[in-house]
C-alpha cells in the first residue's frame, strides 16, 4: 500500500513540475499568460457567482463557477502553451517531423526520407487517408524533392493515394500549427490492413535516418549533413 502511495505522489510530483516547465516556457513567448489565465478564471467564477445570487443559490454556484474557472484556465493555458511552442519550433529544420510524431494514433511516421544539403527535408507518413510527404524548406527546392520520392514510391505502392504538403507561410503552403489538422482532415480510403502492407513495402526503399545519425525532431540550424550521407 505504500508503495503505491508512494508511486502516486511521484506521479502528482512529476506532473506538477511539467507543468511548471511548461508554463516557464510558455511565458517567455507570451508574457501575458498569467493575466490571461488569472482574467479567465475569475470572470467564469464571477459570472456563476452573479447567476447564483440572482438565482438564491449563491454558495452552489459559486463552488461550480470556481470549478469551472480552473478548467477554462486549463484549457486556455493549453491552447496558448501549444502555440507558443509551434512558435519557437516555427522555422527549424525538423520542426516538422516533432508534430508528425504526434498526429495520433494510426499513423506511422518515417523523418528525412530526402534531403539536400540545403536542409531542405522530406518527411513521410502513412495512415489510413494514404501516404502524406511533408516538405520543409524552400518551396521551389522540396518540390523537387517531392516530385523523385513520388516517382521512387510510385514503383511499389502506384496504387495508394499520395498527398504532399510544404511546410511554411504563404500561398500554398501549411502552417505549422495547422499541419496536424490537415492531415487528420485528409479523407481516409484504406483499411488497417491497407496500412500495415503500405508500411512493408516503404521500408524496403529505406530512408535518410537508417543511413546517418541525425537527431530526432528539430535539428540545430547550421548542422551539415556526413559526406558519407546519401543525399537526393
Amino acid at each position: 500500500m505504500a508503495r503505491k502511495e508512494s508511486a502516486a505522489d511521484a506521479a502528482n510530483t512529476g506532473r506538477l513540475k511539467q507543468i511548471a516547465l511548461t508554463y516557464k516556457m510558455t511565458r517567455r513567448a507570451d508574457k501575458k499568460i498569467g493575466l490571461v489565465l488569472a482574467a479567465v478564471g475569475i470572470v467564469t467564477f464571477g459570472v456563476f457567482l452573479a447567476i447564483g445570487f440572482l438565482i438564491g443559490h449563491p454558495i452552489y454556484l459559486g463552488i461550480l463557477g470556481a470549478f469551472l474557472g480552473v478548467i477554462a484556465a486549463a484549457i486556455v493555458f493549453g491552447r496558448r502553451a501549444e502555440r507558443a511552442a509551434f512558435g519557437q519550433m516555427e522555422g527549424q529544420a525538423g520542426a516538422a517531423a516533432a508534430v508528425l510524431d504526434n498526429v495520433g494514433r494510426g499513423w506511422t511516421t518515417t523523418p528525412a526520407v530526402a534531403m539536400n544539403r540545403n536542409q531542405d527535408v522530406v518527411h513521410r507518413a502513412v495512415g489510413k487517408a494514404g501516404i502524406v510527404l511533408v516538405g520543409e524548406g524552400n518551396p521551389n527546392r522540396v518540390k523537387s524533392l517531392i516530385a523523385a520520392e513520388k516517382k521512387k514510391m510510385n514503383r511499389i505502392v502506384a496504387d495508394v493515394p499520395v498527398h504532399d504538403l510544404i511546410v511554411g507561410t504563404g500561398e500554398g503552403r501549411v502552417e505549422l500549427k495547422k499541419l496536424r489538422t490537415t492531415m487528420l482532415k485528409l479523407p481516409r480510403v484504406l483499411t488497417g490492413p491497407q496500412v500495415t502492407a503500405t508500411n512493408d513495402r516503404l521500408r524496403a526503399l529505406g530512408d535518410l535516418m537508417s543511413n546517418m545519425p541525425l537527431p530526432k525532431g528539430p535539428m540545430p540550424k547550421g548542422m551539415r549533413l556526413p559526406k558519407g550521407g546519401k543525399l537526393r
